[in-house]
């Protein structure tokens, strides 16, 4: 871990420090070899508003210093965006992260095409199976698939792609300390070996609610397309759809019964303009031809 890695890590794990804030102190000090000696009166330059003592103190946490140096032997890679390992599609979507935390195969950030496949927590046999019949061939011509590791359409996704022979990439909320939910411990153990997972939270970061949508924007963000495979209406599925629809990404739904409340979310995004899928190549023309 180079020197501006360390103290862009750093600067990240100190509390209420946002991505403003990071901006402009990086404008200030492109390489961050001041902030060892900041004071009350460097923030406030920086117009920031939160408790200065806090972030100060955490600027100066030789705990946090010795957390950050604890990763490598932990099998933590940071990631920055100034990185060539940065996901380049990411970088292009309004305000992607600083710093990503990952753990397992960097080489599939830079694979050249990623679908995010998300649905609802709760699913039917319809939404596995059209996954376990669309996967095959995506993967056959070297889809990497983005996911959410929720319960669901999400684990269902991961698997699949597991099973199947291709590769695959977790996006947490929280850290990567802290698996959520812990019935998939053991999936996040497999990917961490053999596939990825990341996320944009320092490691020891507990999971809150607020960090799921916020997980959702780069799941799509790192993505050239977004399949919804099963979601009812509003569910947290069709914020994932959003974020890629603002980025202008494609977006593709799985069509579903009008008599299922799990269709209802994915036929709305259809009648929005979200291209519906019967086939593999209804993704695959999108992605590659």
């Amino acid at each position: 871990m180079d020197d501006f890695t360390l103290r862009l890590a750093h600067l990240h794990h100190c509390r209420d420090i946002g991505w403003k804030t990071i901006y402009k102190i990086l404008k200030s000090d492109p390489e961050l070899k001041s902030i060892y000696q900041y004071s009350f009166n460097d923030f406030i330059v920086q117009q920031t508003q939160f408790p200065l003592s806090t972030t100060l103190n955490d600027l100066q946490s030789d705990v946090i210093h010795e957390q950050i140096r604890q990763y490598t032997p932990n099998g933590i890679q940071i990631i920055t965006i100034f990185d060539q390992e940065y996901p380049a599609l990411l970088k292009e979507t309004y305000q992607p992260p600083w710093v990503l935390y990952a753990k397992g195969d960097l080489s599939l950030l830079i694979k050249d095409i990623h679908l995010a496949v998300v649905g609802s927590r709760q699913h039917t046999a319809y939404g596995e199976n059209s996954i376990n019949y669309l996967f095959p061939k995506l993967i056959e011509k070297g889809v990497v698939i983005v996911s959410g590791l929720a319960a669901g359409i999400d684990t269902i996704a991961h698997h699949s792609a597991i099973n199947h022979g291709g590769k695959t990439i977790a996006v947490i909320a929280g850290g990567l300390y802290h698996i959520y939910p812990h019935t998939n411990k053991k999936l996040a153990s497999e990917m961490m070996r053999n596939h990825l997972i990341i996320s944009e939270y320092p490691p020891d970061t507990r999971p809150t609610r607020w960090q799921f949508p916020m997980r959702n924007r780069v799941i799509s963000g790192m993505s050239k397309g977004t399949l919804i495979v099963q979601a009812k209406s509003k569910s947290g599925s069709l914020i994932t759809a959003n974020y890629a629809v603002q980025e202008g990404r494609d977006v593709f739904a799985l069509p579903g019964s009008i008599f299922s409340p799990y269709s209802m979310g994915t036929n709305e995004l259809i009648q929005q303009g979200a291209k519906l899928v019967n086939t593999p190549e209804d993704i695959l023309e999108e992605l590659i031809f």
